[in-house]
Parts: C-alpha cells; sequence; structure tokens
C-alpha cells in the first residue's frame, strides 16, 4: 500500500489488519490476488502480509535468505532517493517475515536516513524509535504496523509539499523490490496459485501512467524502468491464462536488474 490526491494507497508495502496465518492453514486451492488486496479507483492493490501469509500457505518459505544486508549507495538525486526508500521499506517488511531484528533495526536506522536525504525525516522519527523497540521485544505485528506508518508519514509529508512524484516513486521502488523478492519465491516452489499473485497489470499500467508523466527525471535508472515495465507487462496480463514458470524467471531476471540498478551507483 500512496497517499496522493485522496491519500491512495498504491504500494506493495501496505500491511492490513487482515493478516492471512503464515503457519498451519491448509494450502488454498487457487489464490485470486483480488481477494488478497483492495480495489482503489479500479486499481488491485496487493496488500504484503496478505500475499506473504498466501505463500507460507503453498510451501514452507526461508525467508532469511531473501534479507538484505547491503545498505544501498548514497544518493544526492532526489528521485533516486525516494526510489531506494520504497526498496528499502519493502526490505523491512521482508526482515519482519525472517524475524531478524538485527536487520530490522538496521533498516529502520536506513530509512531514517534516506528520509532526512528528501528532507522528510521529522516525519519519521518516532516511527524510527518504535521500530527499534519492537524489534528489541520481537514483537513482529508491531513491526509491520510502525512500518506502514512509516511509509504513510513519509509520503503524505512528501504530499504536502507538493512532491507527489517522489511520493509515487517511493511506491513504485517498494513494488519492483517486493515483485522481486516475490518472483524468487515462486520461482523455487513453483505453482500457478503462486504465480497467480503476479497478475496485477492494472497496477503495472498505473505505475507506467505515473512514469510517462515525469519527463522532468530524465535519470538512467528512471529510463531503464520505463522500459521494463513494458517487458513485464505482457508476462503477467494474460488474461484467464496461467503465468507459466518461464514467465516469473523473466519477470525475477528484469526486477533483480532493476532493483541492482536502484541500489547501486553505475
Amino acid at each position: 500500500m500512496i497517499p496522493f490526491a485522496r491519500y491512495l494507497k498504491l504500494s506493495v508495502l501496505v500491511a492490513s489488519s487482515l493478516t492471512l496465518c503464515a503457519h498451519g492453514a491448509q494450502a488454498p486451492q487457487h489464490i485470486d490476488v483480488k481477494q488478497l488486496s483492495k480495489k482503489v479507483e479500479d486499481v488491485v492493490v496487493p496488500l504484503p502480509n496478505e500475499v506473504f501469509g498466501a505463500l507460507n500457505k503453498l510451501g514452507s518459505v526461508n525467508w532469511k535468505e531473501y534479507v538484505r544486508s547491503d545498505k544501498g549507495t548514497n544518493f544526492t538525486e532526489r528521485p533516486r532517493i525516494a526510489l531506494l526508500l520504497g526498496t528499502v521499506i519493502a526490505d523491512g517488511f521482508i526482515a519482519v517475515q525472517a524475524e531478524d531484528a538485527p536487520a530490522v533495526k538496521e533498516i529502520g536506522q536506513r530509512v531514517q536516513t534516506l528520509a532526512r536525504g528528501i528532507g522528510v525525516e521529522r516525519s519519521i522519527t518516532q516511527h524510527a524509535k518504535a521500530i527499534t523497540e519492537a524489534a528489541d521485544k520481537r514483537k513482529w505485528e508491531n513491526v509491520r504496523q510502525e512500518l506502514d506508518r512509516t511509509q504513510n508519514s513519509v509520503q503524505q509529508a512528501m504530499n504536502e509539499v507538493h512532491d507527489e512524484k517522489l511520493s509515487q516513486l517511493v511506491s513504485l521502488g517498494g513494488w519492483l523490490r517486493g515483485t522481486e523478492v516475490l518472483t524468487a519465491v515462486v520461482t523455487k516452489h513453483f505453482s500457478t496459485e503462486g504465480a497467480e499473485l503476479l497478475h496485477q497489470p492494472d497496477l503495472l499500467v498505473y505505475f507506467q501512467t505515473r512514469l510517462q508523466a515525469m519527463p522532468e527525471f530524465d535519470l538512467a535508472i528512471i529510463r531503464e524502468i520505463r522500459g521494463a515495465l513494458v517487458e513485464v507487462k505482457p508476462l503477467i496480463d494474460v488474461g484467464r491464462a496461467h503465468i507459466s514458470p518461464e514467465s516469473v524467471k523473466k519477470i525475477n531476471d528484469i526486477t533483480t536488474r532493476l532493483d541492482y540498478g536502484i541500489v547501486t551507483r553505475e
């Protein structure tokens, strides 16, 4: 789950109070991504806790192998900072799934540093402190809630100073990182039900439309993302057909490449 216009939440990072149980539940016969999401202005928005829970139902996932220790590069360009901030918040949700307290605390500090880089640090200071305290006590649901509040506070602060486009880039960065990890998990434990979680054509078109409205952000990584979304669209917009293992692997290759471009300077 981005607050802009009517504080619209459009990100794979939105936490929900309807979290699915991650353990002990029977694997579903079919996963309808629309049941793991909410619809806002005709756009299906995937909810991360539901997606993670559904993946766990389909098979045991070792979330620790997806926790990233690399802090990423320090950038000065605000669009790049916004993209990186989105990926780091996504990493926070993954670290919570892995119940990795040191990683969660480090991510909380990284989020605060990146928020400072785009001028919204004051909006998340209390959240960063709460994330650290909850991680120390292993209160994972509290950490999830604070991560969600952190993202909302950052994006609301940006919207208040008319930085809606940067807010959208935070959401895009999170979606790309979330999709990278989702496709990695599904590739390793393939099932048609898991692949169905990638069926988000409306959300992808939404991001394409928003990127087209950002000609002033003439950065190599933004251009690369624009081109990559064109590659991804036919792989996930398959109508009533199933998304194939080959398509899942291709999406993973693309999003892994984009994520590398977001966190490194080359």
